[in-house]
């Protein structure tokens, strides 16, 4: 069947692995636990970790500190320091709402029927809501973008069945794939040109490969080890490419050659980025573009 014709959520087993198809890719598959508030719990989580992991540093407020947060950012008057405000306002808001998660859960574990209107289910989901209003002033570490889809993970976790959750899961790791094939595009094209960089084209790709391998992979499948071993070792492959000429010998040659570690050093970063948030960045990519656009411009 010719890939146009696949259709999304088409489901396959290559080389004995469980795939699902989305927008151009196969993913690994995986089997979405029972839909109840333990588990849900436990993804909510699980999402959270991951958030604050991938965010600036010093958002990650305790919810018993919501109100004083709150205050402090609604009184607030300079621009830059009400965005950080605003950013630790978030996180609050994120904790708030586990707090209220843990504590509907050990009531379930009780005997006690929790209903979708129960009046906390509705205060976890308003915090969880109003947090995704203020996520979109937090930015990710590498500092380009704020990633507003992982702020809305936790929610949609909330709000959607788990199975429709992961469904959600493999079209954003579809849009990942691509964003990782697109860097690592603009890297082939910067090099391949040059016939010093003989091999290094094999090298990319190979990184780009097993970046989507990671992304696919969840950190609980016992799989990760290699995957991610492999990952890392792809990319300090790239980084640690020597090109095929005679020793550098003057200065132009030398700012050559870090003019292309440096391009190399932030394509494989960026690609990390993108990998291990598994999500889309636009803004960081477009920033990359327009370096090698710089690169190619003195270079060819």
């Amino acid at each position: 069947m010719k890939e146009d014709e696949i259709k999304n959520g088409s489901c396959k087993n290559i080389d004995g692995v469980d795939k699902v198809y989305y927008d151009g890719y196969w993913i690994k598959f995986y089997h979405p636990p029972e839909d109840n508030l333990t588990d849900k719990k436990r993804l909510i989580q699980s999402l959270t970790r991951r958030l604050f992991n991938h965010m600036e540093h010093g958002i990650n407020i305790p919810g018993r500190l919501l109100d004083q947060i709150r205050d402090e950012y609604d009184n607030e008057n300079d621009p830059a320091k009400k965005r950080v405000k605003g950013a630790m306002l978030a996180g609050a808001l994120f904790n708030r709402a586990a707090d209220i998660f843990n504590q509907l859960v050990e009531l379930e574990a009780c005997g006690v029927k929790i209903l979708p209107g129960n009046d906390l289910m509705h205060a976890c989901g308003e915090c969880l809501q109003e947090a995704l209003k203020y996520g979109k002033l937090v930015k990710h570490r590498n500092g380009d973008e704020g990633i507003d889809e992982l702020w809305g993970e936790p929610f949609k976790a909330f709000i959607l069945s788990i199975e429709d959750f992961y469904r959600s899961r493999y079209i954003k790791i579809s849009l990942t794939m691509k964003n990782i094939d697109q860097v690592a595009q603009y890297m082939v094209n910067c090099m391949k040109s040059d016939p010093r960089n003989q091999g290094l084209e094999g090298l990319i790709l190979n990184y780009a490969a097993k970046a989507r391998s990671k992304c696919e992979t969840l950190r609980t499948d016992a799989a990760i080890f290699d995957v991610w071993t492999d990952f890392v070792v792809a990319g300090e492959k790239v980084q640690e490419f020597k090109t095929h000429a005679p020793d550098l010998v003057d200065e132009t040659a030398i700012l050559d050659d870090m003019d292309r570690r440096h391009l190399l050093d932030q394509g494989v970063r960026l690609i990390a980025d993108i990998t291990r948030a598994r999500t889309s960045m636009p803004k960081s990519t477009d920033k990359y573009l327009q370096m090698c656009k710089r690169y190619q411009s003195r270079h060819c």
